[in-house]
């Protein structure tokens, strides 16, 4: 990291965090080679102490997520008409999606919760601090008390989810779904943890066909035939759960061989990875079963994304990748609780994004299926905090047979 610039006009506010003094003559150096005018800071101090978090504007203005993968956005030039009847309207008219699936807008409004319900601390900013400051090679060891809370939040997350998924047929919009699910979290006195972290516009993840993460519910029905993942994450008691399913929307999407055969594979990597949770077990291990038998389905792991530390914190470390030959460091310990949740798809596992800088489709428009669990490491295992309930939706079916090559 270079020093500070001197150039610039010196009435401006800091971009320091957590900084409310006026910014001095002093700007960044990166900014002014991107062209970026506003990069001023009152010190050297506050620039260095903030450039973690300042460095993620660079990669934003260079075309990258804030992990440095390289975004595909067509900005649209106008926004469709809305219909005269319904009053819907596809947002990003001149956007070359890769597959079937458009946005609906408008988006209804950001859903709010009582003043009761404990919040964490990107609610009203949209931005995670405390996460964001994390050193990244702690991962923490709950006590006893932590993971009884874990327990706890783990347990509210999967009413949570199940009551939402009980909601998935046919004709029924991804917004009404995320009706569903904020109000099952205010129930239960929980905040929806995606609810405006890093300003995310809803209160959880829906993503339907070719949509890799991220998708964000609107007024988009869904149809006989769609898959849609629904992805669930509640903050109770200063601790966070997560957990995400993929679904089968209507008797066509059962009936469909190569949409049942990514959704069924995805959940038996993510079982098949569980099994091998146990103290002394190298987080890099996972991937390794995780893609050797989506291969054998003739399937490919998406590598961008990967599980993660949870407790506390949404996201903090560990990083828990889904593919082979990682590697990355750490091994299991009791006491420690993370996610693995690997996505598959039926084509080439790239993705890009849609100017919404939040819907991470694939490239090529093929499906994709994701599972995810949030995990306990105990002294003899792994308690699985999300399990499935007996009266759980969903739930694996057999895989058509089909004498046709892959259709998807």
């Amino acid at each position: 990291m270079g020093d500070i610039a001197s150039e610039g006009p010196s009435k401006k506010k800091c971009l320091g965090v957590d900084c409310d003094n006026d910014a001095e003559a002093l700007q960044c150096p990166t900014c002014l080679k991107l062209g970026m005018k506003d990069g001023f800071f009152c010190s050297q101090d506050c620039f260095k102490k903030s450039w973690t978090e300042h460095k993620t504007v660079h990669k934003t203005a260079q075309g990258k997520t804030q992990d440095g993968i390289l975004r595909k956005i067509i900005p649209p030039k106008v926004v469709s008409e809305p219909d005269p009847v319904t009053g819907l309207y596809n947002p990003f008219p001149t956007y070359s999606f890769t597959g079937s699936v458009r946005p609906v807008y408008p988006l209804s409004p950001m859903r709010t919760l009582p003043k009761s319900i404990r919040r964490p601390d990107w609610s009203e900013t949209g931005i995670p601090k405390a996460e964001r400051r994390l050193n990244r090679m702690k991962i923490d060891i709950l006590d006893a008390e932590g993971q009884e809370a874990m327990r706890k939040v783990c347990r509210l997350a999967r009413e949570v989810l199940d009551i939402t998924a009980a909601e998935v047929r046919p004709g029924i919009t991804t917004d009404h779904l995320d009706e569903v699910c904020h109000k099952a979290c205010v129930e239960r006195d929980a905040y929806p943890s995606p609810l405006n972290y890093n300003h995310f516009p809803k209160s959880l993840c829906t993503s339907p066909n070719e949509v890799v993460c991220h998708g964000i519910p609107d007024q988009r029905i869904l149809l006989d035939g769609d898959i849609v993942n629904l992805d669930i994450s509640i903050y109770h008691g200063g601790y966070h759960a997560d957990l995400n399913e993929t679904y089968y929307v209507g008797d066509r999407a059962r009936a469909d061989p190569d949409s049942v055969r990514v959704v069924e594979t995805t959940r038996e990597c993510l079982d098949m990875a569980i099994e091998l949770v146990k103290p002394g077990t190298l987080l890099r291990d996972f991937g390794k079963v995780i893609e050797k038998h989506a291969n054998s389905r003739n399937c490919a792991v998406h590598t961008t994304w990967g599980g993660h530390g949870i407790n506390t914190e949404f996201h903090p470390p560990p990083w828990i990748p889904h593919y082979g030959k990682s590697k990355v460091p750490g091994v299991c310990k009791p006491g420690m609780t993370f996610t693995i949740e690997p996505i598959l798809t039926l084509g080439k596992p790239r993705e890009v994004y849609w100017p919404d800088e939040w819907t991470n489709v694939t490239v090529d428009g093929k499906r994709t299926a994701q599972f995810e669990h949030t995990l306990l490491v105990t002294e003899t295992g792994v308690e699985v905090l999300t399990a499935r309930l007996d009266n759980s939706p969903g739930g694996p079916i057999p895989i058509p047979t089909t004498d046709n090559g892959n259709s998807a």
